[in-house]
């Protein structure tokens, strides 16, 4: 976990672009497809052959998705504490999970880093959760705002200032 280095002020914004820069553009080439999985499911069950009514079906999920949560697990921005962060900033719904990565800045990436946790952690059991994160935007969401947070602090100009 990187919880202790939000805390510390001295860690300049050029240091968290350096930090995190790699890591969002790696998620960030998923964009397009989940800008036009939202609102779609990308999972199916599938019916074995010579299935009666009562046979279990089995979610397939479409290797797009399955190629993210495999690098958004190895990435940085897993943490096991997700559960700290929600109960922190209280967010309880999909609507407050929306309005904290409006709000968020590039000094809460941690805040991007448990609510993606939690629909990744949370899928791992239960598979449906990955695709929820699909349907209501929420991947495309999160993955845009870090991306022009990096983008709009990685300015040679802001480094001038911090340098003053």
């Amino acid at each position: 976990g990187c919880e202790g280095m939000f805390e510390n002020e001295k860690v300049t914004t050029a240091q968290l672009v350096a930090q995190y820069k790699d890591e969002v553009m790696a998620l960030a080439k998923y964009l397009p497809y989940f800008e036009k999985k939202s609102g779609a499911s990308v999972m199916s069950s599938y019916v074995p052959e010579n299935a009666s009514a009562t046979t279990m079906r089995i979610p397939t999920y479409d290797s797009t998705l399955l190629a993210f949560v495999k690098d958004a697990d190895k990435s940085i921005f897993m943490d096991r504490n997700y559960d700290y962060v929600y109960k922190k900033y209280s967010i309880r719904s999909v609507n407050d999970e929306m309005r904290m990565i409006q709000r968020a800045t590039i000094r809460e990436m941690n805040v991007f880093g448990a609510i993606l946790s939690k629909y990744i952690m949370r899928g791992r059991t239960k598979g449906a959760v990955w695709n929820e994160g699909v349907v209501n935007g929420i991947y495309y969401a999160l993955i845009l705002r870090m991306k022009e947070l990096i983008e709009f602090w990685d300015m040679p100009y802001h480094d001038l200032e911090e340098l003053k």
